[in-house]
């Protein structure tokens, strides 16, 4: 049971009820995921606008995004974002046990050498932002990453973590 109060479908006003509609035409439901934001109507409409902007990027990949969130919500411990997750990537093809020994080495995820070279700097920045080094990044830039997207990546990472922190201490329970 989440320690907020959180707002309901039938009593959504405002942007809330807007987003919340938005979400049942898209996805069916309003994941607890989002609910967790919805006393503030603000907050809410970040998160709701994030998630457009990823879902529908040019060039940061689906797989790619999804293996950043569960990968950092592995590290935060945050069991909703894992099992949210690992349910995305099981549409993506990668099986239980392929998502345990990438848990365990992330170098093991089945992306390309590129996506995978900027998922491996994501999980160093949130693990030690202070360990990046300018050779980091020229990497990234050499496979034809661009500022842009690694930015984009590495705030899509780190935002993870905030997220990751938010839910567990507000107890957000899985949809069921």
């Amino acid at each position: 049971m989440a320690l907020l109060s959180l707002i309901e479908k039938d009593q959504a006003t405002g942007r809330v009820g807007e987003i919340y509609e938005s979400m049942i035409n898209a996805m069916g439901f309003i994941p607890n995921a989002f609910k967790v934001f919805s006393p503030s109507a603000h907050v809410l409409d970040v998160q709701f606008s994030n998630l457009g902007y990823f879902m529908r990027h040019k060039t940061l990949g689906g797989k790619l995004l999804a293996f950043i969130r569960l990968l950092v919500s592995e590290q935060e411990q945050c069991l909703y974002c894992v099992g949210m997750n690992s349910g995305i990537l099981l549409q993506y093809g990668v099986l239980p046990e392929m998502i345990a020994e990438i848990k365990a080495d992330p170098s093991k995820a089945p992306l390309d050498g590129k996506e995978l070279a900027m998922l491996l700097f994501v999980l160093k920045v949130v693990k030690n932002s202070n360990s990046i080094e300018p050779a980091d990044v020229d990497n990234l830039k050499t496979l034809g990453w661009n500022d842009t997207e690694i930015l984009e990546a590495t705030y899509h990472g780190t935002t993870q973590v905030g997220v990751d922190k938010i839910f567990n201490a507000f107890k957000i329970t899985p949809d069921m």
